[in-house]
């Protein structure tokens, strides 16, 4: 239950929708119980021989409580003084109207509940993205991506219906029960005590069948993950699968995953099947014994007993408490589903960010002077990557990271942007340590240029004012024109509104590259970051590619990470990083001298 009210948290304020449906809910119980009890009093109109007397409309003066009671006065009443045509009219606008309501009532109950639906699914949605949002980088590294869009959009839905619909369950039903056995106790009460029986039985049998049902729930919820994670893989994959000839295997590995989540699927739904025709089964038994106990007392004709319309209207009654108490008993069942995938979104929402910007951070107006690495160690796990790192970078000059790959390069990069934090040692900027700063303040100094140009599926106009959202469409072509993207830009079916597709995959490379660098001159910040931006580019491109990146840093402080060393020559400072040690730092004529690993690096690009 803890997991549940944590879940109905995300409801509030939930009076805002609770109390009109209380209130709507009552009244569509009241009217559509009034409508089964109008029943006796009708067929008594029906099969009355002629008029009644006051005699016996003495006989039958009931208690201020029951229903059905008054409602017979009133026929009788009516009988006397109006005759049984006119009597039988009155009955019938009686339950038109009754019937009327009890449907107007009931569908503003139903909108009253679907607002609180998407009230939930809105707040517990925003919650789960606005989490995963602010998860620092490395939590993407440990997590399948698969796991994190099946948080998001399956079991988010699956708990919205479990709270929903349960908070209606536990209310309306009971309700419904308890308006159904009191009009059921006003017409005979040995009766309804003889029957009430069934109730119980009929809890304890479906508990039993559904015990199972939350752990088959969490192993279909995980399994329909892994499938997303296989979709994902797949289409992002899909050059590198029809060029391995892999297309069979990697159907086989979806098709596996499926079988298994149908299976437990099958598994879930025969259990829940299994306790609707067991709880009706023993509804239809016990009616048929109140069809036996009652027509026994119907044909004594003991003083006191039942009439055969009183009778009728009972039989009808008790069939529909049936159905609250099936639903009671039903929703067991689809509890278990929503705690299960109420765990899981939870356990999402409940991850914290390991990098977080403090209570009260330092201002930082703007880099002046240099960032520098004090003794900084970092690691994957027990996996060390760097070592003891001491640099400066100072402002205006051009850092260049070399070295062989799996050298750390990437990994001392992504600590610039505080992407992670050391493990130990620590990163100033203008002397003011990182972790002292708003993190957004931090990065808003950056710009990066990756070795994966990432587009989003939007127009080139806004991916290049992505990093500027009011940017004057001026402002984004004085940008595409220092990246050198303004001619190809041009060329296209709807210039800058043409939409790149998923991942910019409508574009060359190059050209991606080039919008990329667009977006990073429109942030216009005091550093760049460019990890091997121009290493999967033909020779053309790569040269467009280069102006670009020449633009870019022309005024501006940037680390470069490159593999062909040629590009960063003409860097201020040249820093060779191997087995995540600093071995070598210099301009490139020193370290030409120097006759080091950047010397054997060189005349191995100069000879291949």
């Amino acid at each position: 239950m803890k997991i549940y009210f944590r879940l109905l948290a995300f409801a509030r304020p939930i009076e805002k929708f609770a109390i009109p449906y209380i209130v709507a809910t009552l009244l569509s119980v009241l009217f559509g119980v009034l409508n089964l009890t109008l029943l006796a009093p009708l067929f008594e109109t029906l099969n009355a021989d002629g008029p009644r007397d006051r005699q016996l409309l003495n006989a039958t003066t009931s208690s201020s409580l029951d229903i059905t009671g008054h409602f017979r006065e009133f026929v009788n009443t009516s009988m006397i003084e109006n005759g049984q045509q006119k009597t039988l009219t009155y009955i019938c606008i009686i339950i038109v109207v009754s019937v009327l309501l009890s449907n107007i009532f009931r569908y503003f109950s139903q909108r009253f509940m679907e607002d609180l639906r998407v009230h939930t699914l809105l707040n517990m949605r925003k919650a789960v993205f606005n989490n995963v949002m602010n998860m620092h980088v490395s939590f993407f590294s440990n997590e399948r991506k698969g796991d994190i869009i099946s948080k998001v959009a399956s079991d988010v839905q699956v708990v919205q219906f479990t709270v929903t619909n349960t908070l209606q369950v536990i209310f309306k039903e009971p309700v419904t029960l308890i308006f159904y056995i009191f009009a059921l106790l006003t017409i005979s009460v040995k009766l309804t005590l003889f029957s009430l029986m069934v109730i119980p039985i009929s809890a304890f049998i479906i508990s039993r069948i559904v015990k199972r049902l939350k752990q088959q729930a969490k192993e279909a919820h995980e399994s329909f993950a892994k499938m997303i994670g296989f979709l994902d893989e797949a289409l992002g994959g899909i050059k590198i699968i029809k060029a391995f000839n892999a297309t069979e295997r990697v159907k086989a590995k979806f098709h596996s995953e499926n079988v298994f989540y149908s299976n437990i699927n099958r598994k879930m739904v025969r259990r829940q099947q299994l306790g609707s025709p067991v709880s009706e089964f023993l509804g239809i038994l016990m009616i048929s014994f109140i069809v036996w106990y009652g027509g026994t007392l119907i044909i004594s004709k003991a003083p006191g007993t039942l009439s055969a319309a009183q009778f009728v209207a009972y039989i009808a009654i008790f069939s529909q408490v049936m159905r609250p108490a099936k639903a009671l008993t039903d929703s067991f069942s689809g509890i278990h589903s929503g705690i299960a995938a109420g765990e899981r979104v939870l356990s999402l929402i409940d991850s914290k960010p390991e990098i977080t910007s403090p209570e009260k951070p330092q201002p930082l107006s703007g880099f002046q002077d240099e960032i520098r690495f004090n003794q900084v160690c970092f690691s994957y796990g027990n996996m060390e990557i760097l070592k003891n790192i001491d640099l400066s970078i100072k402002k205006g000059s051009i850092v260049a990271l070399v070295g062989p790959s799996g050298g750390g390069k990437s990994t001392l990069m992504d600590l610039i942007p505080r992407f992670h934090d050391p493990k130990s040692g620590n990163i100033t900027i203008d002397g003011l340590d990182y972790k002292t700063l708003d993190t957004d303040q931090l990065r808003v100094q950056m710009g990066i240029v990756n070795q994966e140009s990432f587009l989003f599926n939007d127009t080139i106009y806004n991916n290049i004012a992505f990093a500027k959202p009011e940017a004057s469409m001026d402002e984004v072509i004085a940008a595409a024109k220092i990246a050198n993207a303004h001619d190809f830009i041009g060329e296209t079916e709807q210039g800058y509104e043409t939409y790149v597709g998923d991942r910019g995959n409508r574009l060359s490379g190059g050209q991606k590259q080039r919008i990329c660098i667009a977006r990073a001159v429109l942030a216009n910040p005091p550093i760049m970051l460019l990890d091997e931006a121009t290493s999967a580019l033909d020779t053309e491109s790569e040269r467009l590619v280069q102006e670009a990146l020449n633009n870019l840093m022309r005024n501006r402080t940037s680390v470069v990470i490159a593999h062909r060393l040629s590009t960063i020559q003409h860097a201020d400072v040249i820093v060779v990083i191997d087995k995540g040690r600093i071995i070598e730092q210099g301009s490139h004529a020193e370290l030409l001298q120097h006759n080091g690993l950047y010397k054997r690096l060189i005349d191995m690009q100069t000879f291949t």
